[in-house]
């Protein structure tokens, strides 16, 4: 029986006194990596966007988030999308890291207490680009609890040691030449733009002013815009709105699959082409049946 490409690749490494384990590695030259093999793409740069407190349908479906629902349209909507407790906080460290790491509440902990893997830590030890833009943050890489409408617990980066202060950005620095974007990057608005504080419709008119010009580049650029919530209003089982958008997404595409904050950070992991997955994410699931290859 003929020998297929990789056995052959094998028998010459070893006829060469390669080892097995190197032999291994030879073999796979050329082949796609893990977790893009599993059915995800590759976009050359992700940004996601945290909304707060809101149930899916107080979203989507809503005459006061067109902007959102558009993007739905446009994109992948989840049906069954969860939060993982609440309050907020827990929420955002699960998302980022796969778990609370002991955190509970939403009281303003000592920053960089925990040297935890999480996905920015992912994607830099892998030679990846990672940042996160906050609205009203008072300057680049600063650890204040709060001010004005900015509170540091949107912000679980702060948590990590071994996430550079330095990738903490302000909004304003958000890029308008998105070829130098991150490979991964967090856009956490602030306490009104978010919807903690103030309307569905301010949050999504917000979401068109800042983040449209990327998403309609997104489209047509292998990249990708995810849109999602802490958690609910705590009347819906925690059930929250989420939206993929991007050229890699199936137009009007859904999934009914239960999926929550693990799942998404696990898909975000793969997304990268990241083969590390932090906490949970472990054994999570990636989300499926909305790419279009």
């Amino acid at each position: 029986m003929p020998f297929s490409r990789s056995r052959r690749k094998t028998a010459l490494a070893t006829a060469f006194g390669v080892t097995a384990a190197g032999a291994a590695l030879w073999a796979g030259v050329g082949s796609a990596q893990p977790a893009h093999a599993a059915g995800l793409p590759a976009p050359d740069h992700v940004v996601v966007v945290v909304f707060e407190n809101h149930a899916y349908n107080q979203v989507i479906g809503s005459s006061s988030a067109p902007y959102i629902n558009s993007l739905k349209t446009g994109g992948a909507n989840l049906t069954a999308s969860y939060g993982v407790t609440h309050p907020s906080q827990p929420n955002y460290l699960q998302l980022f890291s796969g778990s609370n790491q002991g955190v509970t509440g939403d009281s303003c902990y000592t920053p960089a207490f925990s040297s935890a893997p999480n996905l920015a830590s992912e994607l830099l030890a892998a030679g990846k680009t990672w940042a996160s833009y906050n609205e009203g943050l008072p300057s680049a890489g600063s650890t204040t609890c709060s001010s004005g409408n900015y509170a540091r617990k949107h912000n679980p980066w702060f948590a990590f040691s071994n996430v550079p202060t330095s990738t903490a950005k302000t909004m304003t620095q958000f890029p308008t030449d998105f070829t130098t974007l991150p490979k991964v990057s967090f856009v956490v608005p602030d306490l009104c733009n978010d919807m903690h504080d103030c309307s569905v419709g301010t949050g999504d008119t917000w979401l068109k002013n800042k983040v449209k010009a990327y998403a309609d580049w997104a489209k047509t650029h292998n990249s990708l815009l995810v849109v999602t919530f802490d958690e609910d209003n705590r009347l819906a089982g925690n059930k929250i709105p989420t939206v993929f958008y991007g050229q890699s997404v199936t137009p009007g595409s859904t999934t009914s699959t239960t999926y929550n904050h693990y799942d998404v950070l696990r898909t975000l992991e793969g997304l990268a082409g990241l083969t590390a997955h932090a906490g949970n994410a472990a054994t999570a699931k990636d989300i499926t049946g909305i790419w279009t290859s």
